[in-house]
């Protein structure tokens, strides 16, 4: 059991200019980490709870997405490259690529996608977004060796190994992947002056989230 004494508000320690408010990026669970941390993501921690699961800063986290969105802002929208192995990123990137027109690879990642010329589905993007660096390994590998900067969501059992920026939160958690891929593509077309910098996106937080039959869930709302 959690401590009574726990309050998860302490778990964003600067709290201006937030994308959305900070009760509804708690009750996302986007700050709640594994009970594994890598020296990589320690700097990113705020604190430990006391049922052993580290708790990110959210505030790195917000900061980390409007970073990112810019970056990503600066590309034509077909050269940016939005990818999840993992079942629970397949609509929160199929949503993002939808708003802001960018190419979304979920599934298996087939090898030679980006670096094989020959592969009948070669795409050449000029960034690369990852959902979770484990399991897109092979999207990192095949962008790191042509030189493709990549953009990964890392929650605190990840490493940082041919990832070029990061954006700390947790990226198991069903709602917490909708909420920050919503964030993202919100962002973006903001950046891109396509929306008014106070403006909204037609898609809601729930369209992004991935709506699976009844099956055994993890921590957050996470895959088991």
């Amino acid at each position: 059991m959690e401590s009574q004494d726990f309050d998860e508000r302490e778990a964003i320690p600067r709290a201006e200019n937030l994308l959305l408010s900070l009760e509804e990026l708690l009750a996302a669970g986007l700050h709640i980490g594994t009970r594994i941390k890598t020296v990589d993501m320690e700097k990113y921690i705020f604190r430990v709870r006391p049922d052993g699961l580290f708790i990110l800063n959210i505030g790195e986290t917000n900061e980390k997405i409007r970073i990112a969105a810019r970056f990503m802002a600066r590309f034509e929208p077909t050269r940016v490259m939005a990818v999840s192995s993992r079942l629970y990123g397949k609509t929160p990137v199929e949503r993002f690529a939808e708003v802001a027109k960018t190419l979304p690879v979920v599934g298996r990642f087939m090898p030679g996608l980006i670096s094989n010329p020959l592969q009948p589905k070669h795409a050449e993007p000029q960034v690369v977004l990852v959902t979770d660096p484990r399991a897109d390994w092979q999207a990192i590998k095949e962008a790191t060796a042509v030189g493709i900067p990549v953009i990964a969501l890392c929650d605190t059992d990840n490493v940082f190994s041919g990832v070029d920026l990061v954006i700390p939160v947790n990226n198991k958690g069903r709602r917490a992947l909708a909420v920050v891929y919503w964030l993202l593509a919100r962002q973006v077309v903001r950046e891109r002056g396509e929306i008014p910098q106070d403006g909204n996106i037609p898609l809601t937080i729930d369209d992004f989230e991935t709506k699976l039959a009844a099956m055994p869930m993890g921590r957050a709302g996470g895959e088991a």
